[in-house]
């Protein structure tokens, strides 16, 4: 007996990054579309082949995204604001312009809302509906690239956003207000009517799968949108193709019932979150059903347990026989490429490592075994994952008793600052002296092709230590220089010596590990290279006091310290899976408390400690929200909480839903709190209408995912809004996010226009009343 072994998807932006490079380059000016198209069929059939060659029975069509794969269904299905047609222009930089604002053709325009994709750091484009929304089916870029499959030879799966999926995650938006849940549903017959279509279209080009991800079955959904799974999909059954619903990110609870009983041909779901589910899916499903089991961790980069996993599937094999299929937990979007690139990491550390190209071997082995039909290279490679396994349990390199000692030692007093907001903010207000609407931005500014340059060469041993840290200081004073002569008020280094926001400090602290070729993607053409951490984590030496005594040196202006806080450290990680995520996290904060009372000690009065995966870590079910909650911001707080009176602690969040957990960022208890607002046009004040804020708020006005310049009139505007929310006195003016994506032709107009706005703010207050007041 055999069994279907496939992938929910699989990485798409290359094993070099090349989709990166090609559509920067087509942004740029440097290559032309029909160059762009053709690097981007190169790819795909490079990924079906490595599909192929890895025993797999589909390659999978439908993931491949030159931005976003919903953003790709959103033009599929016409779901383009009005503001993106006014404007003649190619339709693939339609796409572009709905996702950053501007493409080669058409008129710049405001870009359309992005935010993370579940409990993970990619970040997909809101589908923005009209309330009188109809959907208009062009599926002829779909068809083209099932075609190309089909032209190699290929047996064809194709996967999309489930229907209910799309418009769960999409908003209704009337005049630049997103309006209720009902709204959604009351576009799901037409919705539904044109997935129709699409599925129709698909069979009749000979595809015999269709797979409908529909993790949301993960959430806690209201009864509407229960009722309406039942009714979509029994209008969905009659098409002449086999669906196959996937649920991921977590585990099915009362949604269980209903995802087995839907009239698809198969469900998958994921048994590396949910393992403890199988037995009562078994009990329940269909004896006409497939049943596709997640049983290689799809977000992760640790070996399978291979054993392990045959165990489970024992019974299921036994029930099911060839109805059993056998896939990663999601699609593999989410790990890097290829291990076997990776010829400078650590022996010992490498051999406990799977990347996307390694874990479709790992399904293929686990299907071939729970068959019974391991050959003697398989046999071999069963034997070498166990060794692994064992290896990596009895290494030493783990576990260090000082670490665990000093987390053992942590008490309440640790997690609390001395003196409550109220009695800091006024040793503040006179230790810095900042106007109204201060104006400061997020920490760093455009890593440019001279700094990228210095980074290589010193990295490839080109460029000798002492003449890299001239380079950096070079930049750090040209980037002070520049704040000083746009008049912002609390300045920073620009951080031209950080490769990234976590991998940098990661690199610095003893536990984590590093790759050469781990790229993942976390939104459009922007890859992250997330570290690995294998084992306890603790601070060795100081990470950024230097620089930042050294930046302070500069200007008579406060200079902030910038550290990345512990929660973010620990989600835009590959995290060890050994002990809980918990424990970890406190390991991070306790080394950044560290980094907080040196970079004190050195004068930096203020510091931020950004936050932005805050969100990002909440568990998919409220009732494991509290739990979560508590040891995050625990965590923060215990970084943080070292802190003299006088010194600033701000924070920064972006791109992530954050009205629903308001009450756990305030209790962060951070000075100041930076966060994205721009883009989805300051809908977070709606949370201030039920919750009294109580620090400081600097509502990013500057969406800087976007290469448009944003006028002083928007972002007078929008910190009218805020302040109607928000006493003045207690708002701060700045981007959304870093800079250092942005070009300096970009961001010196950018922030121009922000000093003017925060200036234009003031002048609009009566000085001596808001001093009173803040007084």
């Amino acid at each position: 007996m055999s069994y279907t072994v496939h992938t929910l998807g699989y990485p798409r932006i290359g094993a070099q990054r090349e989709l990166k490079k090609a559509v920067e380059a087509y942004w740029a000016g440097q290559i032309n579309q029909t160059e762009l198209e053709q690097q981007a069929q190169a790819l795909r059939a490079r990924h079906w082949q490595e599909q192929q060659q890895a025993g797999l029975d589909f390659v999978t069509v439908g993931d491949f995204a030159f931005y976003d794969q919903v953003l790709n269904l959103s033009q599929l299905l016409g779901v383009i604001p009005a503001r993106f047609q006014d404007a003649p222009a190619e339709e693939l930089d339609t796409y572009f312009r709905m996702a950053r604002g501007r493409a080669p053709t058409g008129q710049p325009a405001a870009a359309c809302e992005m935010t993370k994709w579940f409990d993970t750091n990619y970040h997909y484009i809101v589908p923005e509906f009209d309330p009188a929304q109809s959907f208009t089916l062009a599926p002829q870029r779909l068809l083209g690239e099932v075609a190309e499959a089909q032209a190699l030879g290929h047996r064809v799966k194709v996967t999309l956003v489930g229907p209910l999926t799309y418009l769960w995650q999409g908003k209704v938006i009337a005049q630049g207000k997103t309006l209720a849940e009902a709204d959604r549903l009351a576009l799901l017959p037409d919705l539904i009517a044109a997935y129709g279509k699409l599925l129709q279209a698909l069979a009749e080009q000979q595809v015999e799968w269709v797979q409908l991800d529909e993790p949301i079955l993960a959430l806690d959904l209201p009864q509407a949108w229960k009722q309406a799974f039942e009714t979509s999909y029994h209008q969905l059954q009659s098409l002449p193709i086999k669906k196959l619903l996937a649920v991921y990110f977590g585990s099915l609870q009362d949604n269980l019932g209903l995802a087995v009983g839907l009239p698809v041909d198969g469900l998958h779901v994921d048994l590396v979150r949910a393992e403890q589910e199988l037995p009562a899916i078994l009990d329940r499903l269909p004896s006409y059903k497939v049943l596709s089991a997640g049983v290689v961790d799809g977000r992760n980069i640790w070996k399978t347990d291979l054993a392990a996993r045959q165990s489970l599937l024992h019974t299921a094999a036994e029930r099911l026989g060839e109805r059993l299929w056998i896939a990663p937990s999601c699609s593999l979007l989410h790990v890097p490429h290829d291990l076997a690139q990776e010829d400078q990491l650590d022996a010992e550390l490498k051999n406990w490592l799977a990347f996307a190209r390694q874990k479709l071997d790992e399904v293929t082995l686990l299907a071939a075994a729970v068959a019974g039909q391991l050959n003697a290279e398989q046999r071999q490679q069963w034997a070498a994952n166990q060794a692994a396994l064992a290896s990596r349990q009895a290494s030493t390199r783990i576990h260090k008793a000082q670490v665990q000692e000093r987390l053992a030692a942590v008490d309440a007093a640790m997690y609390q600052r001395t003196s409550p907001y109220v009695l800091r903010a006024k040793a503040q207000k006179q230790a810095l002296n900042l106007p109204l609407y201060p104006t400061t931005t997020i920490g760093s500014f455009p890593q440019t092709p001279e700094i990228r340059q210095a980074r290589r060469d010193f990295k490839a041993g080109t460029l000798s230590e002492a003449d890299y840290i001239s380079a950096m200081k070079q930049e750090i004073a040209y980037c002070v220089q520049q704040q000083e002569a746009l008049d912002i008020d609390v300045l920073v280094h620009g951080e031209a010596e950080r490769n990234d926001m976590v991998e940098y400090f990661g690199e610095q602290l003893a536990g984590y590990a590093f790759t050469r070729f781990g790229w993942v993607q976390s939104y459009g053409s922007r890859c992250v290279k997330p570290p690995v951490i294998y084992g306890d984590v603790e601070r060795p030496q100081a990470m950024t006091v230097e620089w930042s005594r050294y930046a302070q040196s500069l200007t008579a202006r406060p200079m902030k310290g910038m550290l990345t806080g512990p929660v973010t450290c620990l989600q835009w990680a590959f995290v060890r899976d050994d002990q809980p995520r918990e424990q970890t996290c406190r390991q991070i904060a306790l080394a950044l408390r560290d980094e907080v009372r040196d970079l004190e000690a050195a004068g930096i009065n203020v510091i931020q400690i950004d936050e932005p995966a805050f969100r990002e870590g909440l568990p998919l079910r409220q009732a494991d929200w509290p739990a979560y909650l508590r040891w995050a911001v625990d965590s923060f707080r215990l970084s943080a909480a070292v802190a003299q009176d006088v010194t600033q602690i701000h924070t920064h969040m972006c791109y992530s839903e954050f009205n629903d957990i308001i009450e756990a960022i305030a209790d962060l208890d951070a000075d100041v709190i930076t966060i994205e607002t721009s883009r989805s046009n300051m809908e977070l004040l709606d949370a201030f209408e039920r919750f009294d804020y109580p620090n400081e708020i600097g509502p990013g006005v500057y969406d800087i995912h976007s290469p448009n310049i944003p006028s002083v009139e928007w972002m007078v505007d929008l910190m009218a809004k805020a302040a109607a929310k928000i006493p003045a006195e207690r708002l701060w003016v700045n981007p959304d996010c870093g800079l250092k994506t942005r070009r300096w032709e970009e961001v010196t107009p950018a922030l121009e226009a922000l000093v003017q706005a925060a200036k234009q703010l003031r002048a609009r207050v009566d000085q001596p009343e808001a001093e009173e007041v803040s007084a």
